[in-house]
């Protein structure tokens, strides 16, 4: 079946500069390489500890970065660098819900404005049809038609998410990237908006790029996890295959650290041993296993860690410090 959306070897360097001209001197590795595809429906969980380039690499796909290389194809269509006018028609399939509700909507402009502002950029519509579709938009996220007139910090953080996901709904998207969607409310509201984001995905088809720190809630939502560490794919299978038979030693860390209610059947939980190598100048052969000085890391040193399939739509990279392959 062909993806909806496929990245291949997709980059982004951030350049770093200094020197008294501020020239170039380095760069930062944010995304190194990564390849993926999401299915039409599907939702596909990017996981990964803070700064590992889950952001950059959601940001790269609706480009709101230009990558340095690789390729990201929408539909069968290359929108790597793909013009401004050109790509503009692809932006209503393509949307995405940020982390900070309280910063991604602007403070100035009411929630009628904003939720209506991509009807306004596309053309679609008079003054009366907008404010009549936004009222449907915020009833369908569980909101009055009536908070169209009001301003965002009039709402809570669970309700100005709700708001962040009727405006990324406006204009009828396949796919939407979940940039850490729940991350900033409170647990009992986080519940409430994931069971919204499944039934919208349930009601309108969309496929979702479900980006996330809390593998628990990760389970939950998706049909397959890829787990990335320091600008790079670790892992990636079918979301009861990563949980219940993890083969990368990053992957069975993260999973380590999840959380067990029943106090009987905790273990003792993995911990990273270490500071995440820098972006900037990243270790030779496996970052994972030079962070954790593994004895077999330089026998990663000049191989090629490709993701390698082994079992049916199980993806692994090839280490030898970090996995038994």
């Amino acid at each position: 079946m062909k993806p909806l959306l496929s990245v291949e070897n997709l980059q982004m360097h951030f350049p770093v500069k200094g020197g008294v001209f501020l020239r170039s001197v380095a760069s930062c590795k944010a995304v190194d390489g990564v390849s993926l595809t999401v299915h039409e429906g599907e939702t596909l969980g990017l996981v990964g500890e803070s700064g590992c380039g889950k952001s950059t690499l959601g940001k790269c796909m609706v480009r709101l970065l230009e990558p340095t290389g690789g390729k990201v194809e929408f539909d069968g269509d290359d929108i790597t660098h793909m013009k401004r006018h050109d790509l503009l028609p692809r932006r209503r399939d393509l949307q995405m819900i940020f982390q900070d509700p309280a910063e991604s909507l602007n403070p100035r402009h009411t929630v009628g404005e904003i939720v209506s502002e991509p009807f306004i950029i596309h053309g679609i519509g008079d003054r009366n049809e907008r404010q009549e579709r936004v009222g449907e938009l915020l009833e369908k996220v569980g909101l009055s038609a009536s908070a169209a007139e009001k301003f965002p910090f009039e709402f809570s953080g669970g309700q100005r998410q709700r708001i962040g996901i009727a405006r990324a709904i406006a204009l009828n998207p396949r796919m939407i990237i979940c940039d850490e969607p729940v991350s900033a409310l409170d647990v009992s509201v986080q519940s409430q908006v994931l069971n919204l984001m499944m039934d919208l995905q349930s009601d309108l088809g969309l496929s979702y790029l479900f980006i996330a720190h809390d593998l628990a809630v990760v389970r939950h939502v998706s049909d397959r996890v890829a787990i990335m560490y320091l600008g790079k794919i670790m892992e990636i299978a079918d979301a009861d295959a990563i949980y219940e038979n993890p083969r990368h030693a990053y992957t069975k860390a993260l999973i380590s650290a999840i959380p067990i209610p029943d106090p009987s059947k905790r273990e003792e939980p993995r911990f990273l041993e270490g500071d995440v190598p820098s972006p900037i100048n990243p270790p030779e052969g496996c970052a994972f296993g030079h962070r954790m000085e593994h004895p077999r890391w330089k026998d990663s040193v000049g191989m090629d860690l490709s993701l390698r399939e082994v079992e049916p739509g199980h993806w692994v990279q090839p280490c030898p410090c970090c996995t038994d392959l």
